[in-house]
């Protein structure tokens, strides 16, 4: 296997997966909007590249992996509208390619399941940004695409326990309310697994086991913490900001049998009290 990857929008969840790669000796280029973020992202044994800001199309043709995380703006997907003729001009050449999309694709269901086959009906811009985004990729004539749906990540860096310790986290009570979740590392697994044995034209959901209320989630984390139950406040009386607010205009739970059946994934954490107690174990070390 050719171990080169090119990273557009190298963040949060390509940053897990270059964790696993690089050691296994695969050369990463990940893009960065940010001239300040490339040192950081080269300290991790990825080359950084300063983008928009330099023409990578030449790489684009070199590296036979590509993974976009780059999500939509309000001119669409930015990878795209930048870039499509290098990508069309690369398919020949092209082994695989990542997106990571999002579950929001789906809508609100009212809590009820939902998998790769429920059609997409989104219920916020964003999410109709992203099925936007899904179709632009999906017009590329013979593209290798794998599209990934990802429920709401966490991990280190990225979890509840600095509001539950700040003393600003709020238990938000909306009856009937569910998310599905999926922490950092089981997408960067989910990807490198996808990585060895591609699957063009696939669409995988990358969620956890246990779709649970949000309140549920802070509470626990609460206790793993040994502090006060957060209060508990009403929906409609809290003090959400409009992105906030937005999110739970969906309540769904997202089904991973499919991942699981055709790459053989299995999540590390497959709910949020192994995964909060793994990020609090590690915190700790």
């Amino acid at each position: 296997m050719d171990k080169r990857l090119l990273s557009f929008g190298h963040g949060y969840s390509a940053r897990a997966l270059a964790a696993r790669l690089v050691p296994e000796g695969w050369h990463i280029v990940g893009t960065t909007r940010s001239a300040d973020k490339m040192d950081a992202i080269s300290e991790t044994g990825v080359e950084s590249l300063l983008w928009p800001g330099s023409d990578p199309s030449d790489l684009i043709s070199e590296f036979p992996n590509i993974l976009i995380s780059a999500g939509p703006d309000s001119s669409g997907d930015p990878v795209l509208s930048a870039l499509r003729a290098s990508f069309e001009k690369a398919v020949p050449s092209m082994r695989w390619l990542g997106y990571l999309s999002t579950t929001g694709v789906y809508g609100d269901h009212q809590g009820d399941w939902v998998d790769e086959k429920t059609p997409l009906t989104p219920a916020t811009q964003r999410g109709i940004a992203r099925v936007e985004a899904e179709q632009a990729w999906q017009s590329i004539d013979r593209v290798p695409l794998h599209i990934f749906r990802l429920a709401g990540i966490y991990g280190p860096g990225r979890g509840p326990f600095a509001k539950v310790r700040k003393g600003t986290a709020q238990r938000i009570i909306k009856d009937g309310q569910v998310f599905s979740r999926i922490h950092v590392e089981d997408i960067a697994q989910a990807l490198e697994l996808s990585l060895a044995t591609p699957s063009p034209g696939a669409i995988y959901n990358l969620c956890d086991d246990d779709p649970a209320p949000p309140q549920d989630v802070i509470g626990h984390a609460a206790e793993l913490l040994g502090v006060p139950l957060p209060p508990a406040v009403d929906f409609d009386a809290a003090d959400l900001s409009p992105m906030a607010r937005s999110f739970y205009a969906e309540s769904k739970r997202v089904r991973n049998d499919h991942i699981k059946q055709a790459l053989g994934w299995r999540p590390r954490y497959p709910d949020y009290r192994s995964g909060l107690a793994d990020m609090l174990a590690r915190a700790a070390d």
